[in-house]
């Protein structure tokens, strides 16, 4: 078998919970042969830009994220070679001066609400999921995390969520559910889905170690 590391994308709604689905499939996993690659990590650059003009910044837009970074990264990382993650300050809605080094593993997996959208991201992907959670569900989550994590007041996040996160959300997101190859309901809590995911891995692993 091919010593190409493997490649897979998982995608769905904000607050789906794909980190989580990922997460719990990476801790089944001991030996470190898993790189997670998050797709919020590849938000454009917006240094060049006043601050005022940040803060409208729609982040549930594919066009506010460096995809051409982020594919350049994907196909080093296939080529066993390491890259430079760029990490998203969200306080200053631009990009951070810091980067984080990542080494290639045999099994990637990309992680974020657009990483099916765009033709070119699919095509380096060997399985492809959409986890699938329900809508009340999820803007719960992302409430919780907008005032927890970001500062946000819950008004503003209502406000965000009725304007820009769910028609975006409708436009965007959800059509790239007839991509996936798996679909996963209710995320994180889906234990047997996240079990079968980790055990085609564990086979894909043992394969390429053959």
């Amino acid at each position: 078998m091919s010593d190409k590391p493997v490649v897979i994308g998982v995608a769905g709604g904000t607050g789906s919970g794909k980190t989580t689905v990922t997460r719990s499939i990476i801790q089944q996993f001991t030996d470190k042969t898993i790189l997670m690659m998050e797709q919020d990590y590849y938000y454009k650059d917006q240094s060049h830009l006043p601050f005022e003009e940040r803060l409208k910044t729609n982040y549930d837009h594919p066009l506010a994220f460096d995809n051409d970074l982020l594919i350049e990264h994907v196909q080093k990382l296939i080529q066993k070679e390491s890259v430079e993650k760029p990490v998203y300050d969200y306080k200053i809605h631009t990009r951070s001066e810091d980067v984080i080094p990542v080494d290639s593993k045999d099994v990637i997996i990309l992680e974020g609400i657009m990483v099916l959208e765009d033709p070119r991201l699919r095509d380096l992907m060997d399985i492809k999921v959409f986890v699938d959670t329900d809508a009340d569900v999820r803007i719960v989550r992302r409430l919780l995390r907008d005032i927890k994590e970001r500062g946000r007041t819950i008004d503003s996040v209502i406000e965000q969520y009725i304007n820009v996160v769910r028609p975006m959300h409708l436009q965007f997101v959800e059509p790239t559910k007839r991509y996936a190859d798996i679909i996963i309901p209710e995320g994180g809590q889906n234990h047997v889905a996240i079990d079968l995911m980790a055990s085609k891995i564990k086979t894909i692993i043992q394969e390429k170690g053959n």
